[in-house]
């Protein structure tokens, strides 16, 4: 490869997306229309964040993109959905999983009557056996929390606790990309910082992360790019990093 070619193929690389959602339309019921035209593209090792008020939408992307949505009598009506520069849009969200992409929940979505270990364990179920133990030590060593309580039940652990279970049982299915349904949510400032950090963690060991987060101010600390959604529909993007950007993005969500 010439000198010249050599940087306009790593332009090339860091531009490949690893998710590309191209003019969705998703509705509910048959008749209500959710999603009007949504377009987003998420870089390999990147991180993207949807920001917008209730009801704009940005769950229900998530939920299109991981095909969670046929479980709520919802489905993509338009356009299409790309992981890997494959279709994945007919696929079920276990197919999903098996690919690379795997959704947390708005929630905290745990096993109440499991064990925190135990919680754990299912996350690893599109997985070999034999891998499991070494995916548990893994999420151990993003949260070492996890691992004191490994035997109490989930149901009476903390909130923050909590989260980082179902964070954790996601990242035990070994994904490429991980798709945040507002973390924070609900959890003190230091889980706060704790969860965010372990994204960015997992940014610099090659995952991407396409977030909603209604906390805009530590959005905008992690995230290479901003989309603003407001009424089903994406009414601008940004730079994450840029200040310019940043204050239009914040009137548009305003």
């Amino acid at each position: 490869m010439s000198a010249a070619a050599a940087p306009a193929a790593v332009a090339t690389q860091a531009a490949k997306s690893i998710l590309s959602i191209k003019n969705i339309e998703a509705i509910y019921n048959h008749v209500i229309l959710v999603l009007k035209g949504v377009s987003i593209e998420v870089p390999e090792r990147g991180i993207v964040a949807i920001l917008g008020a209730n009801g704009a939408g940005k769950s229900t992307t998530l939920k299109c993109i991981s095909n969670l949505i046929k479980a709520e009598r919802g489905e993509v009506t338009k356009g299409s959905i790309e992981f890997k520069g494959e279709r994945v849009d007919s696929l079920t969200p276990n197919d999903l999983v098996k690919r690379g992409c795997i959704q947390v929940m708005e929630g905290r979505h745990c096993f109440g009557h499991l064990t925190i270990e135990e919680n754990l364990r299912t996350g690893a179920f599109t997985r070999p056996s034999r891998e499991e133990s070494q995916s548990l030590e893994m999420v151990y060593t993003y949260f070492p929390r996890l691992k004191e309580r490994r035997n109490s039940q989930a149901g009476y652990t903390s909130g923050g606790e909590q989260q980082m279970c179902a964070i954790g049982r996601a990242l035990m299915a070994k994904p490429n990309m991980v798709l945040l349904d507002e973390p924070s949510m609900g959890l003190a400032p230091q889980i706060v910082d704790e969860i965010f950090a372990i994204m960015q963690r997992l940014k610099g060991e090659g995952h991407a992360i396409l977030l909603v987060e209604q906390n805009v101010k530590r959005a905008f600390e992690i995230t290479d790019r901003i989309c603003a959604m407001e009424r089903g529909r994406i009414i601008l993007e940004g730079d994450g990093r840029s200040e310019a950007d940043r204050a239009k993005l914040m009137q548009a969500i305003a």
